[in-house]
């Protein structure tokens, strides 16, 4: 438990109005007003229209929006912002819903959400500059197709590409697949354009590659979760695109094997190295039982697989160096098969992606998203897969995860049909035996998924009180009344 005195930065005059979350005359009064200053479909009320709102898309996490606001533009967020702010009422931004901590659902006891789902547009792109600016509305996979149209690439890739929004993979300092050689969302950040919660307008869009004046403050902003201000547009670092793409899976005796591949491939490889997942044979055995027309991978079982991908541009031959660097790992390497196409090489990828996408057989399970060093990955995943499997020989560990980077996804599935209360305990279970290894190592309890409701409490159970402090008082530097995404990451209500 957080406790102290309170302390806000701000006097009190500036704080604004005292809150509540009920649907108040006062705030049904607020809403009405903010319908007047808004064009007719921009603001929903409906319990009907609000409902695919309410929740995110595992389903796990649901809440109620007191009303849905859909700008289509930065004045339209400011407007609202502004009017939220003056009547106190409770605010969560939200974009694709496709994150994992329940950090966009709207708190049980009612906010107001606002959709940036309206502002998509991709507003320049400029292959000299190798940067484009675009809307925090706009799907991810639309904004790596823009880019695509003008020989660029946008790297960030993961499943979810298709429907997440790229405001939120700024606001959740997205991960994915090519972390190993592009970085984290951050890395990829040249600029934003952000609505604080009292309507005013941060314009931090620039494309320049070297900018030294004082704070970087568009970093405050990448990773917050929606706490400190609404992403409104961003300006994307863009790289030239490959015109090669080389992807191989392969099997080992061992993850220790995996990892000494993976020491192999960085040196062998270097730069053009983009991606390197680790699988376990469960997970191969959960995607070939989704996906009964994809055949075992290799001649045989293995106990580890992995799946390497590295891609260039230009001269290089890239195959040659593949073949090469596999070659020579003969010695650990037992079998293995290197796409000849670029549609063969999107077939491998389905025994990762079908694995994630099927894993929960369409239930729930425990999700976790924690990251090692990179020389302890092997470690952790015998020390974390021996500890569940002794406490909870019912359930399914299943660990796999972007190499490369240090992060392992170590999810547990429940068994089919055990009742909720029981399932509960399981998942809070194992979470602690993972999270122990986790913190034995060094680690971090996420890597890529964030904070928002799901993991405030081990956040905070680990987070030592300087940083603590100097989170708090930044939240309530900028938000002083807490209307914006309040209770996510820290807690409801933040002391210093």
């Amino acid at each position: 438990m957080i406790t102290g005195r309170q302390c806000f930065l701000s006097s009190p005059q500036d704080q604004g109005p005292q809150l509540t979350t009920s649907l108040s005359q006062t705030h049904a009064d607020a809403i009405a007003a903010l319908r007047a200053v808004l064009p007719g479909d921009a603001l929903l009320t409906g319990e009907e229209e609000m409902a695919r709102y309410g929740r995110d898309v595992t389903g796990d996490h649901v809440g109620r929006p007191l009303a849905v606001a859909r700008p289509r533009t930065v004045e339209e967020v400011s407007t609202i912002m502004r009017h939220c702010w003056q009547a106190g009422l409770r605010v969560v931004p939200q974009g694709g819903l496709t994150g994992l901590v329940g950090a966009a659902v709207p708190a049980p006891e009612g906010e107001v959400v606002v959709s940036l789902e309206r502002m998509t547009a991709v507003r320049r792109i400029s292959p000299i500059d190798f940067a484009m600016v675009v809307e925090a509305g706009c799907i991810l996979e639309e904004a790596k197709k823009a880019a695509d149209a003008v020989d660029c690439l946008l790297p960030i890739t993961f499943g979810a590409q298709g429907s997440c929004r790229v405001g939120g993979n700024v606001s959740t300092n997205a991960g994915g697949f090519n972390v190993l050689r592009y970085g984290m969302t951050r890395d990829l950040v040249l600029g934003l354009e952000v609505v604080l919660p009292d309507g005013r307008v941060w314009n931090g869009l620039k494309v320049l590659r070297k900018d030294n004046r004082g704070y970087d403050l568009k970093q405050l902003f990448i990773g917050a979760e929606g706490t400190l201000g609404i992403v409104t547009a961003i300006a994307f670092k863009l790289f030239p695109k490959p015109t090669q793409v080389e992807t191989a899976l392969v099997g080992l005796a061992s993850v220790e094997d995996a990892m000494e591949l993976y020491a192999r491939a960085r040196r062998a490889c270097s730069d053009l190295l983009t991606a390197f997942e680790l699988i376990l044979r469960d997970g191969i055995e959960v995607t070939l039982r989704a996906r009964p027309d994809l055949p075992d991978p290799l001649s045989e079982p293995y106990p580890a697989y992995v799946l390497i991908e590295a891609s260039a541009g230009g001269a290089v031959d890239l195959r040659g160096l593949m073949e090469s660097f596999l070659g020579g790992a003969d010695d650990i390497v037992r079998d293995g098969v290197l796409a000849s196409s670029r549609a063969q090489g999107e077939r491998l990828w389905l025994y990762r992606e079908t694995m994630v996408e099927s894993q929960g057989r369409g239930g729930r399970y425990l999700r976790t998203d924690v990251s090692v060093p990179i020389s302890d990955i092997a470690g952790f995943i015998a020390r974390a897969l021996a500890a569940v499997r002794a406490k909870h020989p019912e359930a399914m560990p299943l660990a796999y995860g972007h190499v490369g980077d240090g992060n392992v996804h170590f999810n547990v599935i429940p068994p089919r049909g055990q009742d909720p209360a029981a399932m509960e305990t399981l998942f809070h279970s194992a979470e602690e035996l993972i999270f122990d290894v986790v913190d034995r190592l060094g680690g971090s309890i996420s890597a890529e998924h964030g904070i928002g409701r799901v993991k405030q409490h081990a956040f905070l159970e680990r987070i030592d009180p300087v940083s603590l402090d100097l989170a708090t008082r930044l939240k309530l530097a900028l938000d002083p009344t807490r209307i914006l995404s309040n209770g996510r990451i820290l807690p409801e209500d933040p002391v210093v």
